[in-house]
């Protein structure tokens, strides 16, 4: 697997989130609307995104976006599911994690939500903490936000 640096401009970036947005709908779009979140996760203003590849072949992504002097907050992270369980995720969001502290900030925040156990798991296994809600997601109640320190 390759992992290259790029922004939210990045063509396979883009074709990643909408993947996401798709699996997202299907996994939890009978249980939340998830129009409300659209807002949020808006690509243009993105500066760091990592696509991976294997091959030729664009299998996942993520990105990184300044919320604050001290916060970063992970965004858009997805594998295609073919190639979840292999620890592609992990790598990933550390190679996220190592980014953001290249870039001085103090810590990562994230949303995400219990409907997405899988996501949880691959977040407290890299030592993220289940924090309050934070900004936009405050009065959220499907939302779980979580946080890791950056040292």
């Amino acid at each position: 697997m390759d992992f290259k640096r790029t922004d939210g401009k990045d063509k396979d970036f883009i074709e990643n989130c909408r993947l996401l947005d798709i699996d997202l709908d299907r996994r939890v779009g009978k249980k939340i609307k998830r129009d409300k979140y659209k807002k949020f996760n808006q690509i243009d203003e993105i500066q760091q995104a990592i696509v991976v590849y294997e091959g030729n072949k664009a299998v996942g992504g993520g990105a990184i976006r300044r919320y604050n002097d001290e916060d970063i907050e992970l965004k858009r992270v997805f594998v295609h599911a073919e190639y979840q369980g292999q620890g592609i995720g992990s790598k990933l969001v550390s190679l996220l994690i190592e980014w953001a502290m290249e870039l001085g900030y103090k810590r990562m925040i994230l949303e995400t939500g219990e409907l997405l156990a899988e996501s949880c798991a691959v977040y407290k296994k890299l030592g993220f903490q289940v924090i309050s809600n934070y900004g936009p997601y405050v009065d959220m109640e499907e939302s779980l936000c979580m946080a890791k320190e950056l040292n």
